[in-house]
């Protein structure tokens, strides 16, 4: 595996308001994507890093770990970090809908635009589902994800407010949901059941989606479950099939 040697790294913007881990991100992301790093290939070392962009190491591990998650970056244990290879994708698996391997192959950047967060009631379908009681809490994180600035599904996320305690003050705009739900809270999903049917935009969503009015999209119902087999998650999404394919993953049934 080669490694990165005599990477020229765009200095930080000291000025600018998004965190520095975010920054370097955002700096790495584009050196993958434009073909500056090969695939397989070591990116410099953690110390290395620091010393390039002149930040903690908190901060270039909150950068690495971001990347991982959006598998754009793999880990070894004692080796270092690696550039992804294309073959690899996003699976439409357990909590994710990723976009699929023709998306990563673009090595283009995932964005993220949070439309509300805050906390909620239940309405009658997320009692059924989660079975709470209607005057309970939810965190709500209704968000639109896209692919170099272009949305590509809309997605209204629900989960149990005692779960996580304030998740509605946390900046989601430049981070991952479901890394942060494991990070910070230690939320791990077991399972989920999910339905998926064929709908059209109504004229709201066409304008978040950047579509026109009736076009065809697929909705998707989503109930997960903790390793109690607890519902703790329930989210519904609007997905754009006209840009990209939708990957799912079935394991086969226990008997």
């Amino acid at each position: 595996m080669e490694h990165a040697t005599g990477l020229s790294l765009p200095p930080l913007n000291r000025d600018d308001p998004s965190p520095l881990w975010s920054q370097v991100k955002s700096a790495l992301s584009r050196l993958i994507m434009q073909g500056g790093l090969a695939e397989h290939m070591r990116l410099p070392s953690e110390a290395e890093l620091c010393e390039a962009f002149s930040v903690s190491r908190t901060v270039v591990r909150e950068a690495l770990s971001q990347l991982v998650h959006e598998r754009l970056i793999y880990k070894l244990q004692g080796k270092g970090a690696f550039v992804a290879g294309r073959q690899d994708q996003q699976d439409f698996i357990g909590t994710n809908i990723g976009f699929t391997g023709e998306i990563v192959e673009k090595r283009e950047e995932v964005t993220r635009r949070v439309l509300r967060q805050l906390v909620v009631k239940p309405n009658s379908r997320e009692q059924k589902l989660l079975r709470v009681l209607p005057d309970t809490n939810l965190v709500a994180v209704d968000r639109v994800l896209g692919v170099a600035g272009t949305p590509r599904w809309i997605v209204r996320w629900r989960m149990p407010e005692h779960l996580v305690p304030g998740l509605e003050n946390v900046p989601l705009d430049k981070r991952s949901l479901y890394d942060t739900l494991g990070r910070q809270y230690g939320v791990k999903l077991e399972r989920a059941e999910r339905w998926i049917e064929a709908v059209a935009a109504t004229r709201e969503d066409a304008e978040l989606l950047r579509v026109a009015p009736g076009t065809p999209l697929l909705a998707i119902e989503s109930i997960a479950f903790s390793a109690l087999g607890e519902p703790i998650e329930y989210y519904t999404g609007l997905y754009r099939t006209d840009l990209a394919r939708m990957h799912l993953s079935i394991a086969s049934p226990k008997i």
